[in-house]
């Protein structure tokens, strides 16, 4: 017997509201993930890094240090994909491990002065791309859009497809 709740059914028929909003995720997506994309803004940033520790090095810039489990929970992907990336990112001295004061068995991933730096340049290069992409827009529409983005964000972890359970990565609400 499960002592989790079971998802609600998914609607057996979409709005067109919803059915072009994920259209339009799926375009972000494809375009934010492309390696082109991925190799311009790291060049923009001046850090060599691939994806996968780029993702890891910004979910640890936004939380508190983690052991490697939880970030390879929050980031969806298997322990040894995060124990890989955890190495390679300690080799560029982007980060090192720390025992946990909950227990001194475990370790904590946490950010060294460099891969805070490397994830500040990281995130200021995205923001000045995505600047430059709504120069257009006024300052209620991107408060809006930011409003809705975060509270899509947080009805998604709360009611996920797959019914995983994750921790919202801690954001201001605009």
């Amino acid at each position: 017997m499960s002592t989790e709740p079971e998802p609600p059914p998914l609607p057996s028929v979409a709005t067109p509201e919803v059915i072009e909003i994920e259209r339009a995720l799926t375009r972000i997506t494809y375009l934010s993930t492309r390696a082109r994309r991925h190799e311009r803004l790291m060049a923009l940033a001046g850090v060599p890094l691939d994806r996968a520790a780029v993702a890891l090095l910004r979910q640890i810039a936004d939380s508190e240090p983690l052991r490697p489990g939880e970030l390879a929970q929050r980031l969806g992907v298997e322990a040894s994909h995060v124990t890989r990336t955890v190495q390679q990112l300690q080799k560029s001295g982007h980060v090192t491990r720390a025992p946990d004061p909950d227990d001194r068995r475990a370790q904590r991933i946490e950010l060294t002065g460099a891969g805070r730096a490397a994830a500040d340049r990281i995130r200021d290069a995205g923001v000045r791309g995505m600047q430059l992409a709504l120069a257009d827009w006024s300052p209620q529409e991107l408060g809006q859009l930011a409003t809705l983005f975060h509270r899509m964000v947080d009805d998604f972890l709360s009611c996920s497809v797959e019914g995983e359970t994750e921790q919202p990565a801690t954001a201001p609400r605009g």
